[in-house]
């Protein structure tokens, strides 16, 4: 069986090793994180691999996984290639494969690792990983774009589909938007609820009513865009082309939050592109 070792085992990384583990699609090997203690609950949590402290007690694999925050990849990276320099090259696989699951990063981030002769890769799993627990139960179907070395995107690709995954590839080119898409879709919206919370609050709707007016107005909006689309589930002001309304409110909204007012002005000019009313 394919060997798999972790460098970092947040969210991401436990949810896929955990996955990979029941499938019998890598052996989970060799585990590293912040802490030896870190490593040993992740390690628990997946139910396989052994827990070291330290980059050059890591077995070589034929596959590596860098399961650490985006702004620590370039670092690991580095590290783990000044690592392997140290290694018999007897010891060494060939061409192992590398990859981290940043949504915005390309697979250009691993460039020390490239330039050992590493087949690098990333592989970003479209999925709100809230606990490695959700995100399993939530995985099949998961969409994940894959980006990198051909060669590498020939073996994530099958590993990723035996636990569920719908892969698809992007250009590297286009990783900063693809991933700024998927801050549209997922991480606005938490935003722009708490906007309309707090205005609802400002203007006398009683707190304890705020949960049912979440609970109702959301799973309302989430029904009626996946049965009709965004553009058919559209309703308000910017639908009709009412810019007299829009107006009114926006100006309101920024006499009350300067920054919420221009996010008004800004998400108005979009509905009413996207309900097809020209530009003023």
């Amino acid at each position: 069986m394919t060997t798999l070792n972790l460098l970092g085992s947040g969210r991401v990384g436990q949810t896929l090793a955990t996955l990979w583990q029941r499938q019998a699609t890598f052996q989970i090997q060799d585990v590293r994180t912040r802490t030896l203690a870190s490593a040993q609950q992740a390690c628990a949590s997946i139910g396989a691999g052994t827990p070291v402290d330290a980059l050059a007690a890591m077995r070589p694999a034929e596959v590596w996984m860098l399961a650490v925050p985006d702004a620590q990849i370039a670092t690991a990276a580095q590290a783990l290639a000044d690592a392997v320099a140290t290694w018999p090259r007897e010891a060494q696989q060939p061409s192992p494969i590398v990859f981290h699951c940043s949504g915005a990063q390309s697979a250009a981030s691993l460039a020390p690792l490239a330039a050992l002769g590493w087949r690098t890769a990333s592989a970003h799993c479209i999925l709100s990983f809230a606990t490695p627990q959700a995100a399993i139960a939530q995985f099949a179907g998961t969409a994940c774009a894959l980006e990198g070395d051909a060669a590498a995107r020939a073996v994530l690709e099958p590993a990723f589909a035996a636990i569920g995954a719908q892969c698809f590839a992007v250009a590297s080119k286009d990783k900063v938007l693809y991933h700024a898409a998927a801050v549209f879709a997922t991480n606005f919206l938490p935003v722009l609820q708490a906007v309309a919370e707090d205005a609802w609050q400002a203007t006398g709707v009683p707190a304890h009513l705020l949960p049912q007016l979440r609970a109702s107005l959301l799973r309302n909006a989430v029904d009626n865009i996946t049965r009709l689309g965004p553009a058919g589930a559209q309703t308000g002001p910017a639908q009709r082309g009412d810019r007299p309304a829009i107006a009114r409110q926006a100006q309101v909204v920024h006499d009350w939050d300067p920054l919420a007012g221009e996010a008004y002005q800004a998400l108005s000019a979009l509905a009413l592109r996207l309900a097809g009313h020209s530009a003023p």
